[in-house]
């Protein structure tokens, strides 16, 4: 089990946004995460994710590891060793070259410079972006920079990857090149995926699909699994 998550409340002030998750998440699963607008998909996604912390009573434990037992720096390093993020806005540092913005994680981590960069050019390669390697994000188109994030996301070879409508701001033929990418990543590397999206399609083809409404699971959606 990668991810186990039990009595997740949250609270922002007076609203209570999150009122009692409980969510496991398997080795090489594909969990998307559906619901209407507010009915608090980014802020599960953020606490699973552990950019952001439960209220009190919460457990999460992520790979073996119980987070609500951290403390902030221990934390931050669980984070950066067993979990990878995909934005919607693909979030690189426009001043990189996309070689180094997929180094970055693994140089935080320790890694050697060498080895990082062997890695990092290794991924960009399996996503067909050697030829794009040192160009930066503005001479990137935006399915180029966002196959850049998944492969930054992957550098550190995490647990789970957490994806927040990552093909949101995509034209149809990046969007559906994206989603295929995930199935592939399951196949090749036994990659788990949790993913917010709002594509009805996408989210049908997921192992699991949670609907959430109002801060809770309003039911839970098994599919076939999608091979590829």
């Amino acid at each position: 089990m990668i991810i186990q998550a039990t009595n997740i409340h949250k609270s922002f002030g007076s609203l209570e946004v999150l009122k009692g998750i409980d969510l496991t998440v398997e080795a090489g699963e594909i969990i998307s995460i559906v619901g209407a607008s507010g009915a608090g998909k980014t802020t599960l996604l953020q606490i699973l994710g552990t950019l952001e912390q439960a209220d009190k009573g919460a457990t999460l434990t992520i790979a073996g590891e119980e987070v609500t037992r951290l403390g902030t720096r221990a934390t931050a390093e669980l984070r950066n060793r067993k979990i990878g993020f995909i934005f919607q806005a693909h979030q690189l540092l426009p001043e990189f070259t996309a070689l180094e913005n997929v180094m970055l994680p693994a140089l935080i981590l320790g890694t050697s410079r060498a080895k990082a960069r062997e890695r990092a050019s290794a991924l960009l390669a399996r996503l067909g972006l050697s030829e794009r390697a040192e160009h930066k994000p503005s001479e990137l188109s935006g399915g180029e920079s966002q196959r850049v994030a998944v492969a930054r996301a992957l550098v550190n070879e995490p647990a789970v990857i957490f994806a927040d409508e990552p093909s949101g701001s995509l034209d149809t033929a990046n969007k559906e090149s994206l989603h295929q990418l995930f199935f592939d990543l399951r196949q090749e590397l036994g990659q788990t995926f949790v993913i917010v999206t709002h594509d009805p399609v996408f989210a049908s083809r997921a192992d699991r699909m949670i609907v959430l409404k109002d801060g809770q699971i309003e039911r839970t959606e098994v599919h076939p699994p999608t091979q590829g």
